[in-house]
């Protein structure tokens, strides 16, 4: 009989945590889109926008790491990489460690909307927590914050 409560309790805490991961997915997939709404970038594919968002978290890269990285062929990545090259947002170098290799990196150009977009988003954000909020719910949200900083681990 003791056996049986514990894994009551258990069974609950399943299906609370298995609901609470599809309210939080739902949400944070809705909270991305709205955020990406706001900041143009333009024509850029999502795949696109994959190649530059992993450059500036990873640095220089070539066109065989970003196929790996992303899960493609080195022919679909070199088309990729050669789009956003034209439009001014990707640099090659010759790679320090092997000369016969190029090193892809962003361009100035490329950094700057980068940074425009998040200030965009932020502001939005920032607008939207002031406007549906009130203190006590933003602290809240900003605990919310901390324990699914815990969840992801640190960047």
């Amino acid at each position: 009989m003791e056996d049986s409560v514990p894994t009551a309790g258990v069974a609950l805490a399943r299906a609370t945590s298995a609901q609470v991961a599809a309210e939080l997915r739902g949400v944070l997939g809705r909270l991305n889109r709205r955020l990406r709404q706001q900041a143009d970038v333009g024509d850029l594919t999502r795949s696109q926008l994959n190649v530059i968002s992993r450059i500036e978290r990873e640095g220089p890269a070539t066109v065989s790491d970003l196929a790996r990285a992303e899960g493609v062929r080195p022919q679909s990545m070199g088309a990729t990489v050669s789009a956003l090259e034209e439009a001014g947002y990707l640099r090659r170098d010759p790679d320090p460690a092997d000369r016969r290799k190029s090193a892809i990196s962003l361009t100035e150009t490329a950094r700057e909307q980068i940074t425009a977009s998040r200030l965009i988003r932020q502001d939005w954000l920032q607008r939207a927590l002031n406007r549906e909020l009130t203190g006590e719910e933003l602290e809240q949200v900003h605990q919310a914050v901390a324990l699914l900083t815990r969840i992801v681990g640190n960047p």
